[in-house]
């Protein structure tokens, strides 16, 4: 595995995000530089087939694989891991019975319900036999659950306190709109700042991942001066059109 002995080192890991199904190009950003590469299937247009097949590419720049679950879909959890996956991230876990349930799909009984099949975990991870795979994947296999609402601010301590909940995940785009009762989308709205940086502050107390998708370069340093551990740096869109304004700005003068 990939991304513990990279997150068990003092540097917060600042990954790549991609939307798009594009073939190579989320290799492309592993290869770049990126410390993991998460594949989008909530807002992304990825689909299952172009989901899974990215561990491969991805773990072949030797980078950790990522995947993002459309909400409430966790057999796709426990699908993602067999494909590979290292970490998945859920969206709107907005209840402990959200939280439970994404535990379940994810971890190997007596801690879940995940079912035996990892087959292509198993050709990627040439580290582990079966055996090892089983009694390892529960510790090394992350579930990393999104805050993101009000209703998950009001419990969000309770969520990591749940056994098998690895960390949590702050999407500040949408917690805006609910932090404002819909009245905007601000993912730097000033009011919600204390509260985005005390998360990074009970994951640590917790011994859990803090990890945070940031909206420019400027706000990935300042979640790592938080102390955010996992910092979405970039998507596909912005590094195109950031390298493209680069370009074009330097041969237009």
């Amino acid at each position: 595995m990939l991304l513990n002995p990279r997150l068990a080192q003092p540097e917060p890991l600042f990954v790549a995000w991609s939307s798009y199904p594009a073939a190579g190009m989320p290799a492309r950003m592993a290869h770049a530089g990126f410390d993991a590469v998460v594949i989008d299937m909530q807002h992304g247009m990825h689909t299952e087939t172009s989901a899974l097949r990215e561990p491969l590419e991805i773990m072949a720049a030797g980078k950790p694989p990522i995947l993002r679950i459309p909400v409430g879909r966790f057999d796709l959890a426990s699908r993602g891991l067999d494909a590979g996956f290292e970490a998945v991230i859920a969206p709107m876990i907005n209840t402990l019975e959200d939280a439970r349930a994404f535990v379940a799909a994810m971890k190997y009984p007596p801690l879940g319900e995940r079912s035996w099949g990892p087959l292509q975990a198993l050709n990627l991870h040439r580290e582990h036999t079966a055996g090892t795979y089983f009694k390892s994947a529960n510790a090394q296999t992350l579930a990393i659950a999104m805050i993101e609402t009000m209703a998950a601010v009001e419990i969000y301590e309770e969520i990591l306190a749940i056994e098998g909940i690895d960390g949590l995940f702050v999407g500040p785009s949408d917690l805006s709109i609910s932090w404002s009762g819909g009245k905007e989308m601000n993912p730097f709205l000033p009011e919600m700042q204390d509260f985005i940086a005390g998360i990074a502050r009970s994951c640590t107390e917790a011994g859990k991942l803090s990890a945070i998708y940031a909206n420019s370069a400027e706000s990935a340093i300042a979640a790592a001066r938080m102390g955010y551990r996992m910092i979405t740096a970039t998507n596909d869109d912005v590094l195109i059109q950031t390298g493209a304004d680069a370009i074009l700005g330097a041969v237009r003068g």
